[in-house]
């Protein structure tokens, strides 16, 4: 689709297989696909420019995907971060989006299900930047707030306005099983009992006395 053209993607893999195929299906679409064999590789691109979109595996030789993440400070960084992880990896995924990554995509993955995926993200993050889509509980002041991350706000002001892990998912451009991940993040942060607890707290505290 023509609609990737001015998009770059950067795919990290040590296993060629994997980049050749993601390569392939991203190119197809119309995206500008740079591929890596390792980590280091990764931050030296990233640092000389910035992609739409970084695929980047969880488990590498040497360095992990853990390690590339921190090194990039993904929690601050301007494109979506996706995780690529097998079915073992799934608590180092979790781990990976605390630190920063906007989500994850598991092995084995189906081709056009990571193309969308990446596509929804990609127009969020954009949403994001200009602006739209926001909601007045990110700016709130509340006990907890400066503990939660950007991305936990966005994923709060989706909880407060009612909507579904799916509904909040398909909002931010990321999968409902991620949004479970920042939802049990932002209860413990906040010392929330459950999602109506937690709009209370957003909710009563904001509103003062």
């Amino acid at each position: 689709m023509s609609q990737g053209s001015t998009h770059e993607i950067i795919i990290v893999d040590d296993d060629p297989a994997v980049r050749d195929a993601l390569s392939v299906v991203f190119s197809l679409e119309g995206y500008h696909v740079t591929s890596f064999g390792d980590g280091q590789s990764l931050l030296t691109a990233a640092r000389a420019r910035t992609p739409s979109c970084i695929i980047l595996d969880v488990q590498m030789p040497g360095r992990s995907g853990l390690d590339i993440l921190r090194e990039l400070n993904a929690q601050d960084y301007a494109a979506p971060i996706f995780i690529i992880s097998g079915q073992g990896d799934i608590p180092m995924a979790v781990d990976a989006i605390k630190n920063g990554a906007l989500d994850f995509i598991e092995k084995p993955f189906n081709a056009d299900t990571v193309v969308s995926r990446v596509r929804e993200a990609i127009e969020a993050w954009e949403r994001r930047k200009e602006g739209g889509g926001g909601s007045d509980v990110l700016s709130m002041p509340f006990p907890g707030r400066d503990s939660l991350t950007p991305r936990e706000r966005e994923v709060l002001a989706q909880i407060a306005a009612g909507a579904s892990n799916k509904e909040a998912g398909r909002h931010l451009g990321i999968s409902p099983r991620t949004i479970e991940v920042h939802r049990a993040r932002i209860m413990e942060k906040l010392g929330a009992k459950n999602a109506a607890d937690l709009v209370r707290i957003v909710m009563s505290e904001s509103r003062g006395p």
